[in-house]
Formats: structure tokens, sequence, C-alpha cells
């Protein structure tokens, strides 16, 4: 008597929500977002724009991100200073110099340039924004900041009680001034002399 081969034993299927995410995918619907934060705007910017953009469905977006805000914040934050390392130049000027030219790369960058003053613009009308906005963007660059000046401080280049937001103040400022409202090219060594300033600016408070 033959007896039948047994059947095989299906294999069994991963959970739907156990599929790994596609980093094409990922980064076709962060290219979505800058083309349509450049088209639209952060206000009119919508979830079912920026997945047609990228040719995927919403389901697509919102397994990554639960709003457009937290997909913007997303990717300022991969171009904000959070993560870089705390300058050790061995001297104020130097430290404050390496910041400037780590912060004027970052405001150069084309995310920076089209998505930093729509959203201090959403900032300004909504408390949530203002304070992922300010997270976002603003603690990498105070780790750096209190580096810098704990460091000076150490060395004897500054006394104590200096407060780092003076230096992010001093030397932010003109920065964003110049690359994002203005945008204006700078001259031969107007990173050295706005260093030499802050470092000025800094021993006289």
């Amino acid at each position: 008597m033959t007896t039948e081969p047994a059947a095989a034993t299906p294999a069994r299927r991963a959970p739907a929500g156990a599929a790994v995410l596609r980093e094409d995918v990922t980064e076709a619907i962060r290219e979505a977002v800058i083309e349509e934060l450049a088209a639209v705007g952060f206000s009119r910017m919508s979830i079912e724009g920026i997945a047609r953009r990228a040719g995927v469905g919403k389901t697509a977006v919102y397994r990554r991100w639960k709003s457009k805000l937290h997909l913007v914040l997303d990717l300022v934050g991969a171009f904000a200073a959070d993560g870089l390392p705390v300058p050790e130049t061995g001297s104020l000027y130097g430290d404050v110099r390496a910041l400037l030219e780590v912060m004027s790369h970052v405001l150069r960058h084309p995310v920076a340039s089209a998505v930093i003053p729509d959203l201090l613009v959403e900032a300004a009308r909504n408390p949530e924004i203002a304070d992922a906005v300010r997270g976002a963007l603003l603690d990498g660059q105070r780790r750096m900041a209190e580096g810098i000046v704990s460091g000076a401080v150490a060395r004897g280049e500054l006394p104590e009680g200096i407060d780092p937001g003076r230096a992010l103040d001093l030397a932010i400022g003109p920065l964003y001034w110049r690359q994002v409202v203005v945008r204006d090219a700078f001259p031969a060594g107007y990173l050295d002399e706005l260093a030499r300033s802050v470092v000025a600016g800094l021993r006289a408070a």
C-alpha cells in the first residue's frame, strides 16, 4: 500500500506590523517634504501632498511619523548641531571659530534655509510648535556653547559665571541674520572677524 507523502507545513507569514521600513521609501518621503515645503509652506503642507509627491500611500508616511510637525522636526534635527562634538581647539577663539563654521554650514543647507524661517513663523502662533522647534534647533547648539564656555573658564580665558546663552546670541544671531534673513554672501574673513567679536563680547561681559 502506497502512503501519500505528508503535506508540507505552510510557512507562517510575518504579521503586517512587523514589516521592515524600507530606507529608500523613507528617503523619498524626506525629499518630498523638502519639495512640498518649498512649494506650499508648512501651514498648507499635508500628509496627502507629501505622499503623492513621494509616490507612496499615506500609511507609509504615518508608519514613520505621526504628524507633519514630527516629520519636519525630524528633518530639521538631522541638520542641527545635535550630536556634533564640542570644539576642543585649545583656545576660546578657536572654539568659537569652529562653532561658527559648523553653524554656517547648517544654515547654508537647503533644508535649513527653506524650513527654519517658515517654522519660526508657525512657532509664533503655536506654543506646541515653539517648544518642539526649540528642542530640535537649540539643544545641540546650547550643549556646544556650554562646552566652549566651560573650557574657556577652565583655561582662565573667561571668568566664572559667563552665560553660555550669551555666546549663542553673539555668535548665531549675526549668522542667522546674514544667511537666512538677508541671504547675503560673506565677505572674505567674515567668520574670523565674527569670532573675534564674540570673544571680545564674552570677555567684556
